[in-house]
């Protein structure tokens, strides 16, 4: 079994960051035993917040953490930004609504990829935090 949590901080700055958040994402669900499905859906899901994160706060971080226990391995990812905020969650967590001109299926999506989601927004700060879960 893993180091249960044991975490990998990446600074989101640049696109080439969602690269780096993406691949740190996938390689920790190859080493916890997920399958390739689950890898694509949660590298899929932190692509996507990381995106944000420079479309909309221009900088931000992402951690990548091991949570797993003695009965449940466990992807824990935070993404935080100092940003300007989510006026109306529930409104950004519907599908097809957009402030950028874009699908609009981001937020929403994303919380289908996994298995928990959590959103907090304020003016200056929104944290997003995501879980992928597998019993052993």
């Amino acid at each position: 079994m893993s180091d249960a949590f044991s975490s990998t901080q990446i600074p989101v700055l640049s696109p080439a960051d969602i690269v780096t958040a993406r691949r740190a994402t996938r390689d920790l669900c190859e080493r916890l035993g997920f399958g390739k499905a689950d890898q694509t859906r949660l590298a899929t899901a932190v692509s996507e917040l990381a995106r944000n994160v420079i479309q909309y706060a221009c900088e931000g971080v992402c951690i990548v953490e091991d949570a797993s226990d003695n009965r449940t391995r466990r992807i824990r990812v935070q993404v935080e930004d100092r940003g300007p905020g989510i006026t109306d969650i529930a409104l950004a967590m519907t599908d097809g609504y957009s402030t950028s001109g874009g699908l609009g299926a981001g937020l929403p999506g994303t919380r289908r990829l996994v298995d928990d989601f959590q959103i907090e927004s304020a003016p200056g700060r929104t944290r997003i935090s995501i879980t992928l879960h597998k019993p052993l």
